[in-house]
């Protein structure tokens, strides 16, 4: 199983990362994966400018490095959507990334085309925050479940995990480690996730 980690968050080696890194070796110990990172903060992707040109063709007009993220998106058997949560929602390099699969909703919604099976690939989002609100998460896993529907992948577990500050804490908090370890095995098998 091809497994695409889109990591959305501007820093790096922070907690959102060692929750995907974590995740990923949790993955290796269960089964023959490979593991894929996209930094999104390292490449150029402009955002959606509204102009529905994706409308008619189901692909951007834009030219930049979304062009091969789509095919990235397009080949990985599970995506697992990483970020930060600031001001109770995703990061702005991940909603880039997310507004410009409007071309994937186009494809599917308007143009009638669907790359694979939806029941054979799933989206996950990982997600971690400073603070601790009950509702913390909730606008967050409504994009991705939307974002997922686009993309025609059902919509997996998320792992989401509060109460990280600053930047380093997940590293040296044993029990948050596992937990995403067990997860990364636990979506490995679990037949329901591929």
């Amino acid at each position: 199983m091809h497994n695409l980690f889109i990591l959305g968050s501007p820093r790096k080696n922070g907690n959102s990362e060692t929750m995907a890194q974590t995740v990923a070796d949790g993955l290796f110990a269960k089964g023959n994966n490979t593991v894929e990172y996209i930094r999104l903060n390292h490449l150029s992707i402009k955002p959606c400018q509204g102009c529905g040109g994706c409308s008619e063709s189901g692909h951007c007009i834009i030219d930049d490095h979304m062009t091969d993220l789509y095919e990235k998106t397009d080949a990985a058997d599970r995506i697992f959507f990483v970020s930060p949560i600031y001001f109770y929602g995703l990061s702005a390099q991940i909603k880039t990334y997310i507004d410009r699969c409007q071309a994937k909703w186009s494809r599917k919604y308007l143009l009638g085309e669907k790359y694979r099976e939806k029941d054979k690939r799933s989206g996950h989002l990982l997600s971690c925050a400073a603070t601790s609100g009950d509702r913390l998460f909730d606008g967050s896993i409504l994009v991705i479940k939307c974002l997922c529907d686009a993309l025609n992948i059902s919509y997996g577990e998320p792992l989401l995990i509060r109460n990280l500050e600053p930047r380093t804490a997940l590293q040296n908090k044993p029990e948050k480690l596992s937990l995403c370890h067990d997860f990364g095995k636990k979506i490995a098998t679990d037949q329901h996730q591929i």
